[in-house]
């Protein structure tokens, strides 16, 4: 990847924003690659001299890494930070960096991840945070061969707003939030890991035979569905946002349909539309949809 400096950054700034200490470890794949998409990761390794990434965008990743060296250097007894652990599946070691494994009473152990993240993540959810802490309850159980009991984000709010916390009643009270993480059964978190693992191994086989890469799934796209709003004339908020056009229409007719019009909002997959997977030029699947 080719990193510029478009905004003309002082040479520590660049610095700073540009240096990075990870490693897998001795592993095929880490267990971040393995919970998303194998054909972003298979592009990026296959175009990584043509991907330009500017240092500015690299912000909020490096002030996570800052937030957890914050962290792990206040840790009290019975608390392992930052360990990496191994495990092997179907002929591939994998690894996974935890940021906290707490040691309970009853001999079990609580999987803690940091997140410096935004306000929106807590409030509407998100899937990937539940497939990475059971991904990592399943490492410490298979290489520890110790019980995981619990899973909990602690976020870091970096957009949190005091005066909306105020008010509005679904918003974070504070800028740092715990979040309980369900934990899945272990079949099913077995289940999970030899899928993912399978799933990025077929695709590699395919890529080396001339095969096509596996399309990315809506979620791994951030696809955002359609939506109709009903809009009344000469305003430029919606008096209602429908999930399908039907209910939208379904609402006017309840109104009397004075003045009101249904508005299509066109649903976009975020993550290829604002190239937030760095490879959108080089894939064929959005290339077909464009």
């Amino acid at each position: 990847m080719i990193v510029t400096n478009q905004h003309n950054l002082p040479e520590p700034v660049f610095k700073a924003l540009t240096h990075s200490d990870y490693s897998r470890g001795s592993s095929n794949r880490s267990v971040t690659q393995l919970i998303d998409s194998p054909r972003v990761r298979i592009l990026r390794k296959e175009h990584d001299e043509e991907i330009f990434e500017d240092a500015s965008d690299m912000l909020w990743s490096v002030l996570g890494t800052a937030v957890h060296h914050m962290f792990e250097q206040h840790q009290p007894e019975g608390h392992i930070v930052e360990e990496r652990l191994y495990a092997e599946v179907d002929n591939w070691v994998i690894s996974g960096a935890i940021d906290v494994q707490r040691s309970e009473d009853d001999g079990s152990v609580t999987v803690l991840d940091y997140k410096c993240t935004s306000v929106w993540s807590v409030i509407y959810g998100k899937k990937e945070w539940h497939n990475q802490l059971n991904f990592y309850a399943w490492l410490v159980e298979q290489s520890k061969d110790i019980e995981v009991n619990k899973l909990q984000v602690v976020a870091v709010l970096r957009d949190w707003q005091r005066s909306k916390a105020a008010f509005e009643e679904n918003y974070p009270k504070a800028p740092l939030v715990i979040v309980d993480i369900p934990l899945w059964s272990q079949q099913v978190r077995d289940k999970y890991v030899r899928g993912r693992v399978k799933l990025h191994q077929d695709a590699e086989f395919e890529r080396l035979t001339g095969g096509n890469l596996p399309l990315c799934s809506d979620e791994e796209r951030w696809k955002k569905d359609s939506s109709f709003a009903v809009m009344a004339k000469g305003q430029k908020r919606a008096k209602r946002v429908f999930s399908d056009r039907q209910s939208a229409e379904d609402y006017i007719a309840q109104q009397s349909g004075a003045g009101l019009s249904v508005e299509e909002r066109v649903g976009k997959c975020t993550r290829c539309e604002d190239n937030w997977c760095r490879v959108a030029q080089f894939c064929d699947q959005y290339g077909e949809e464009v």
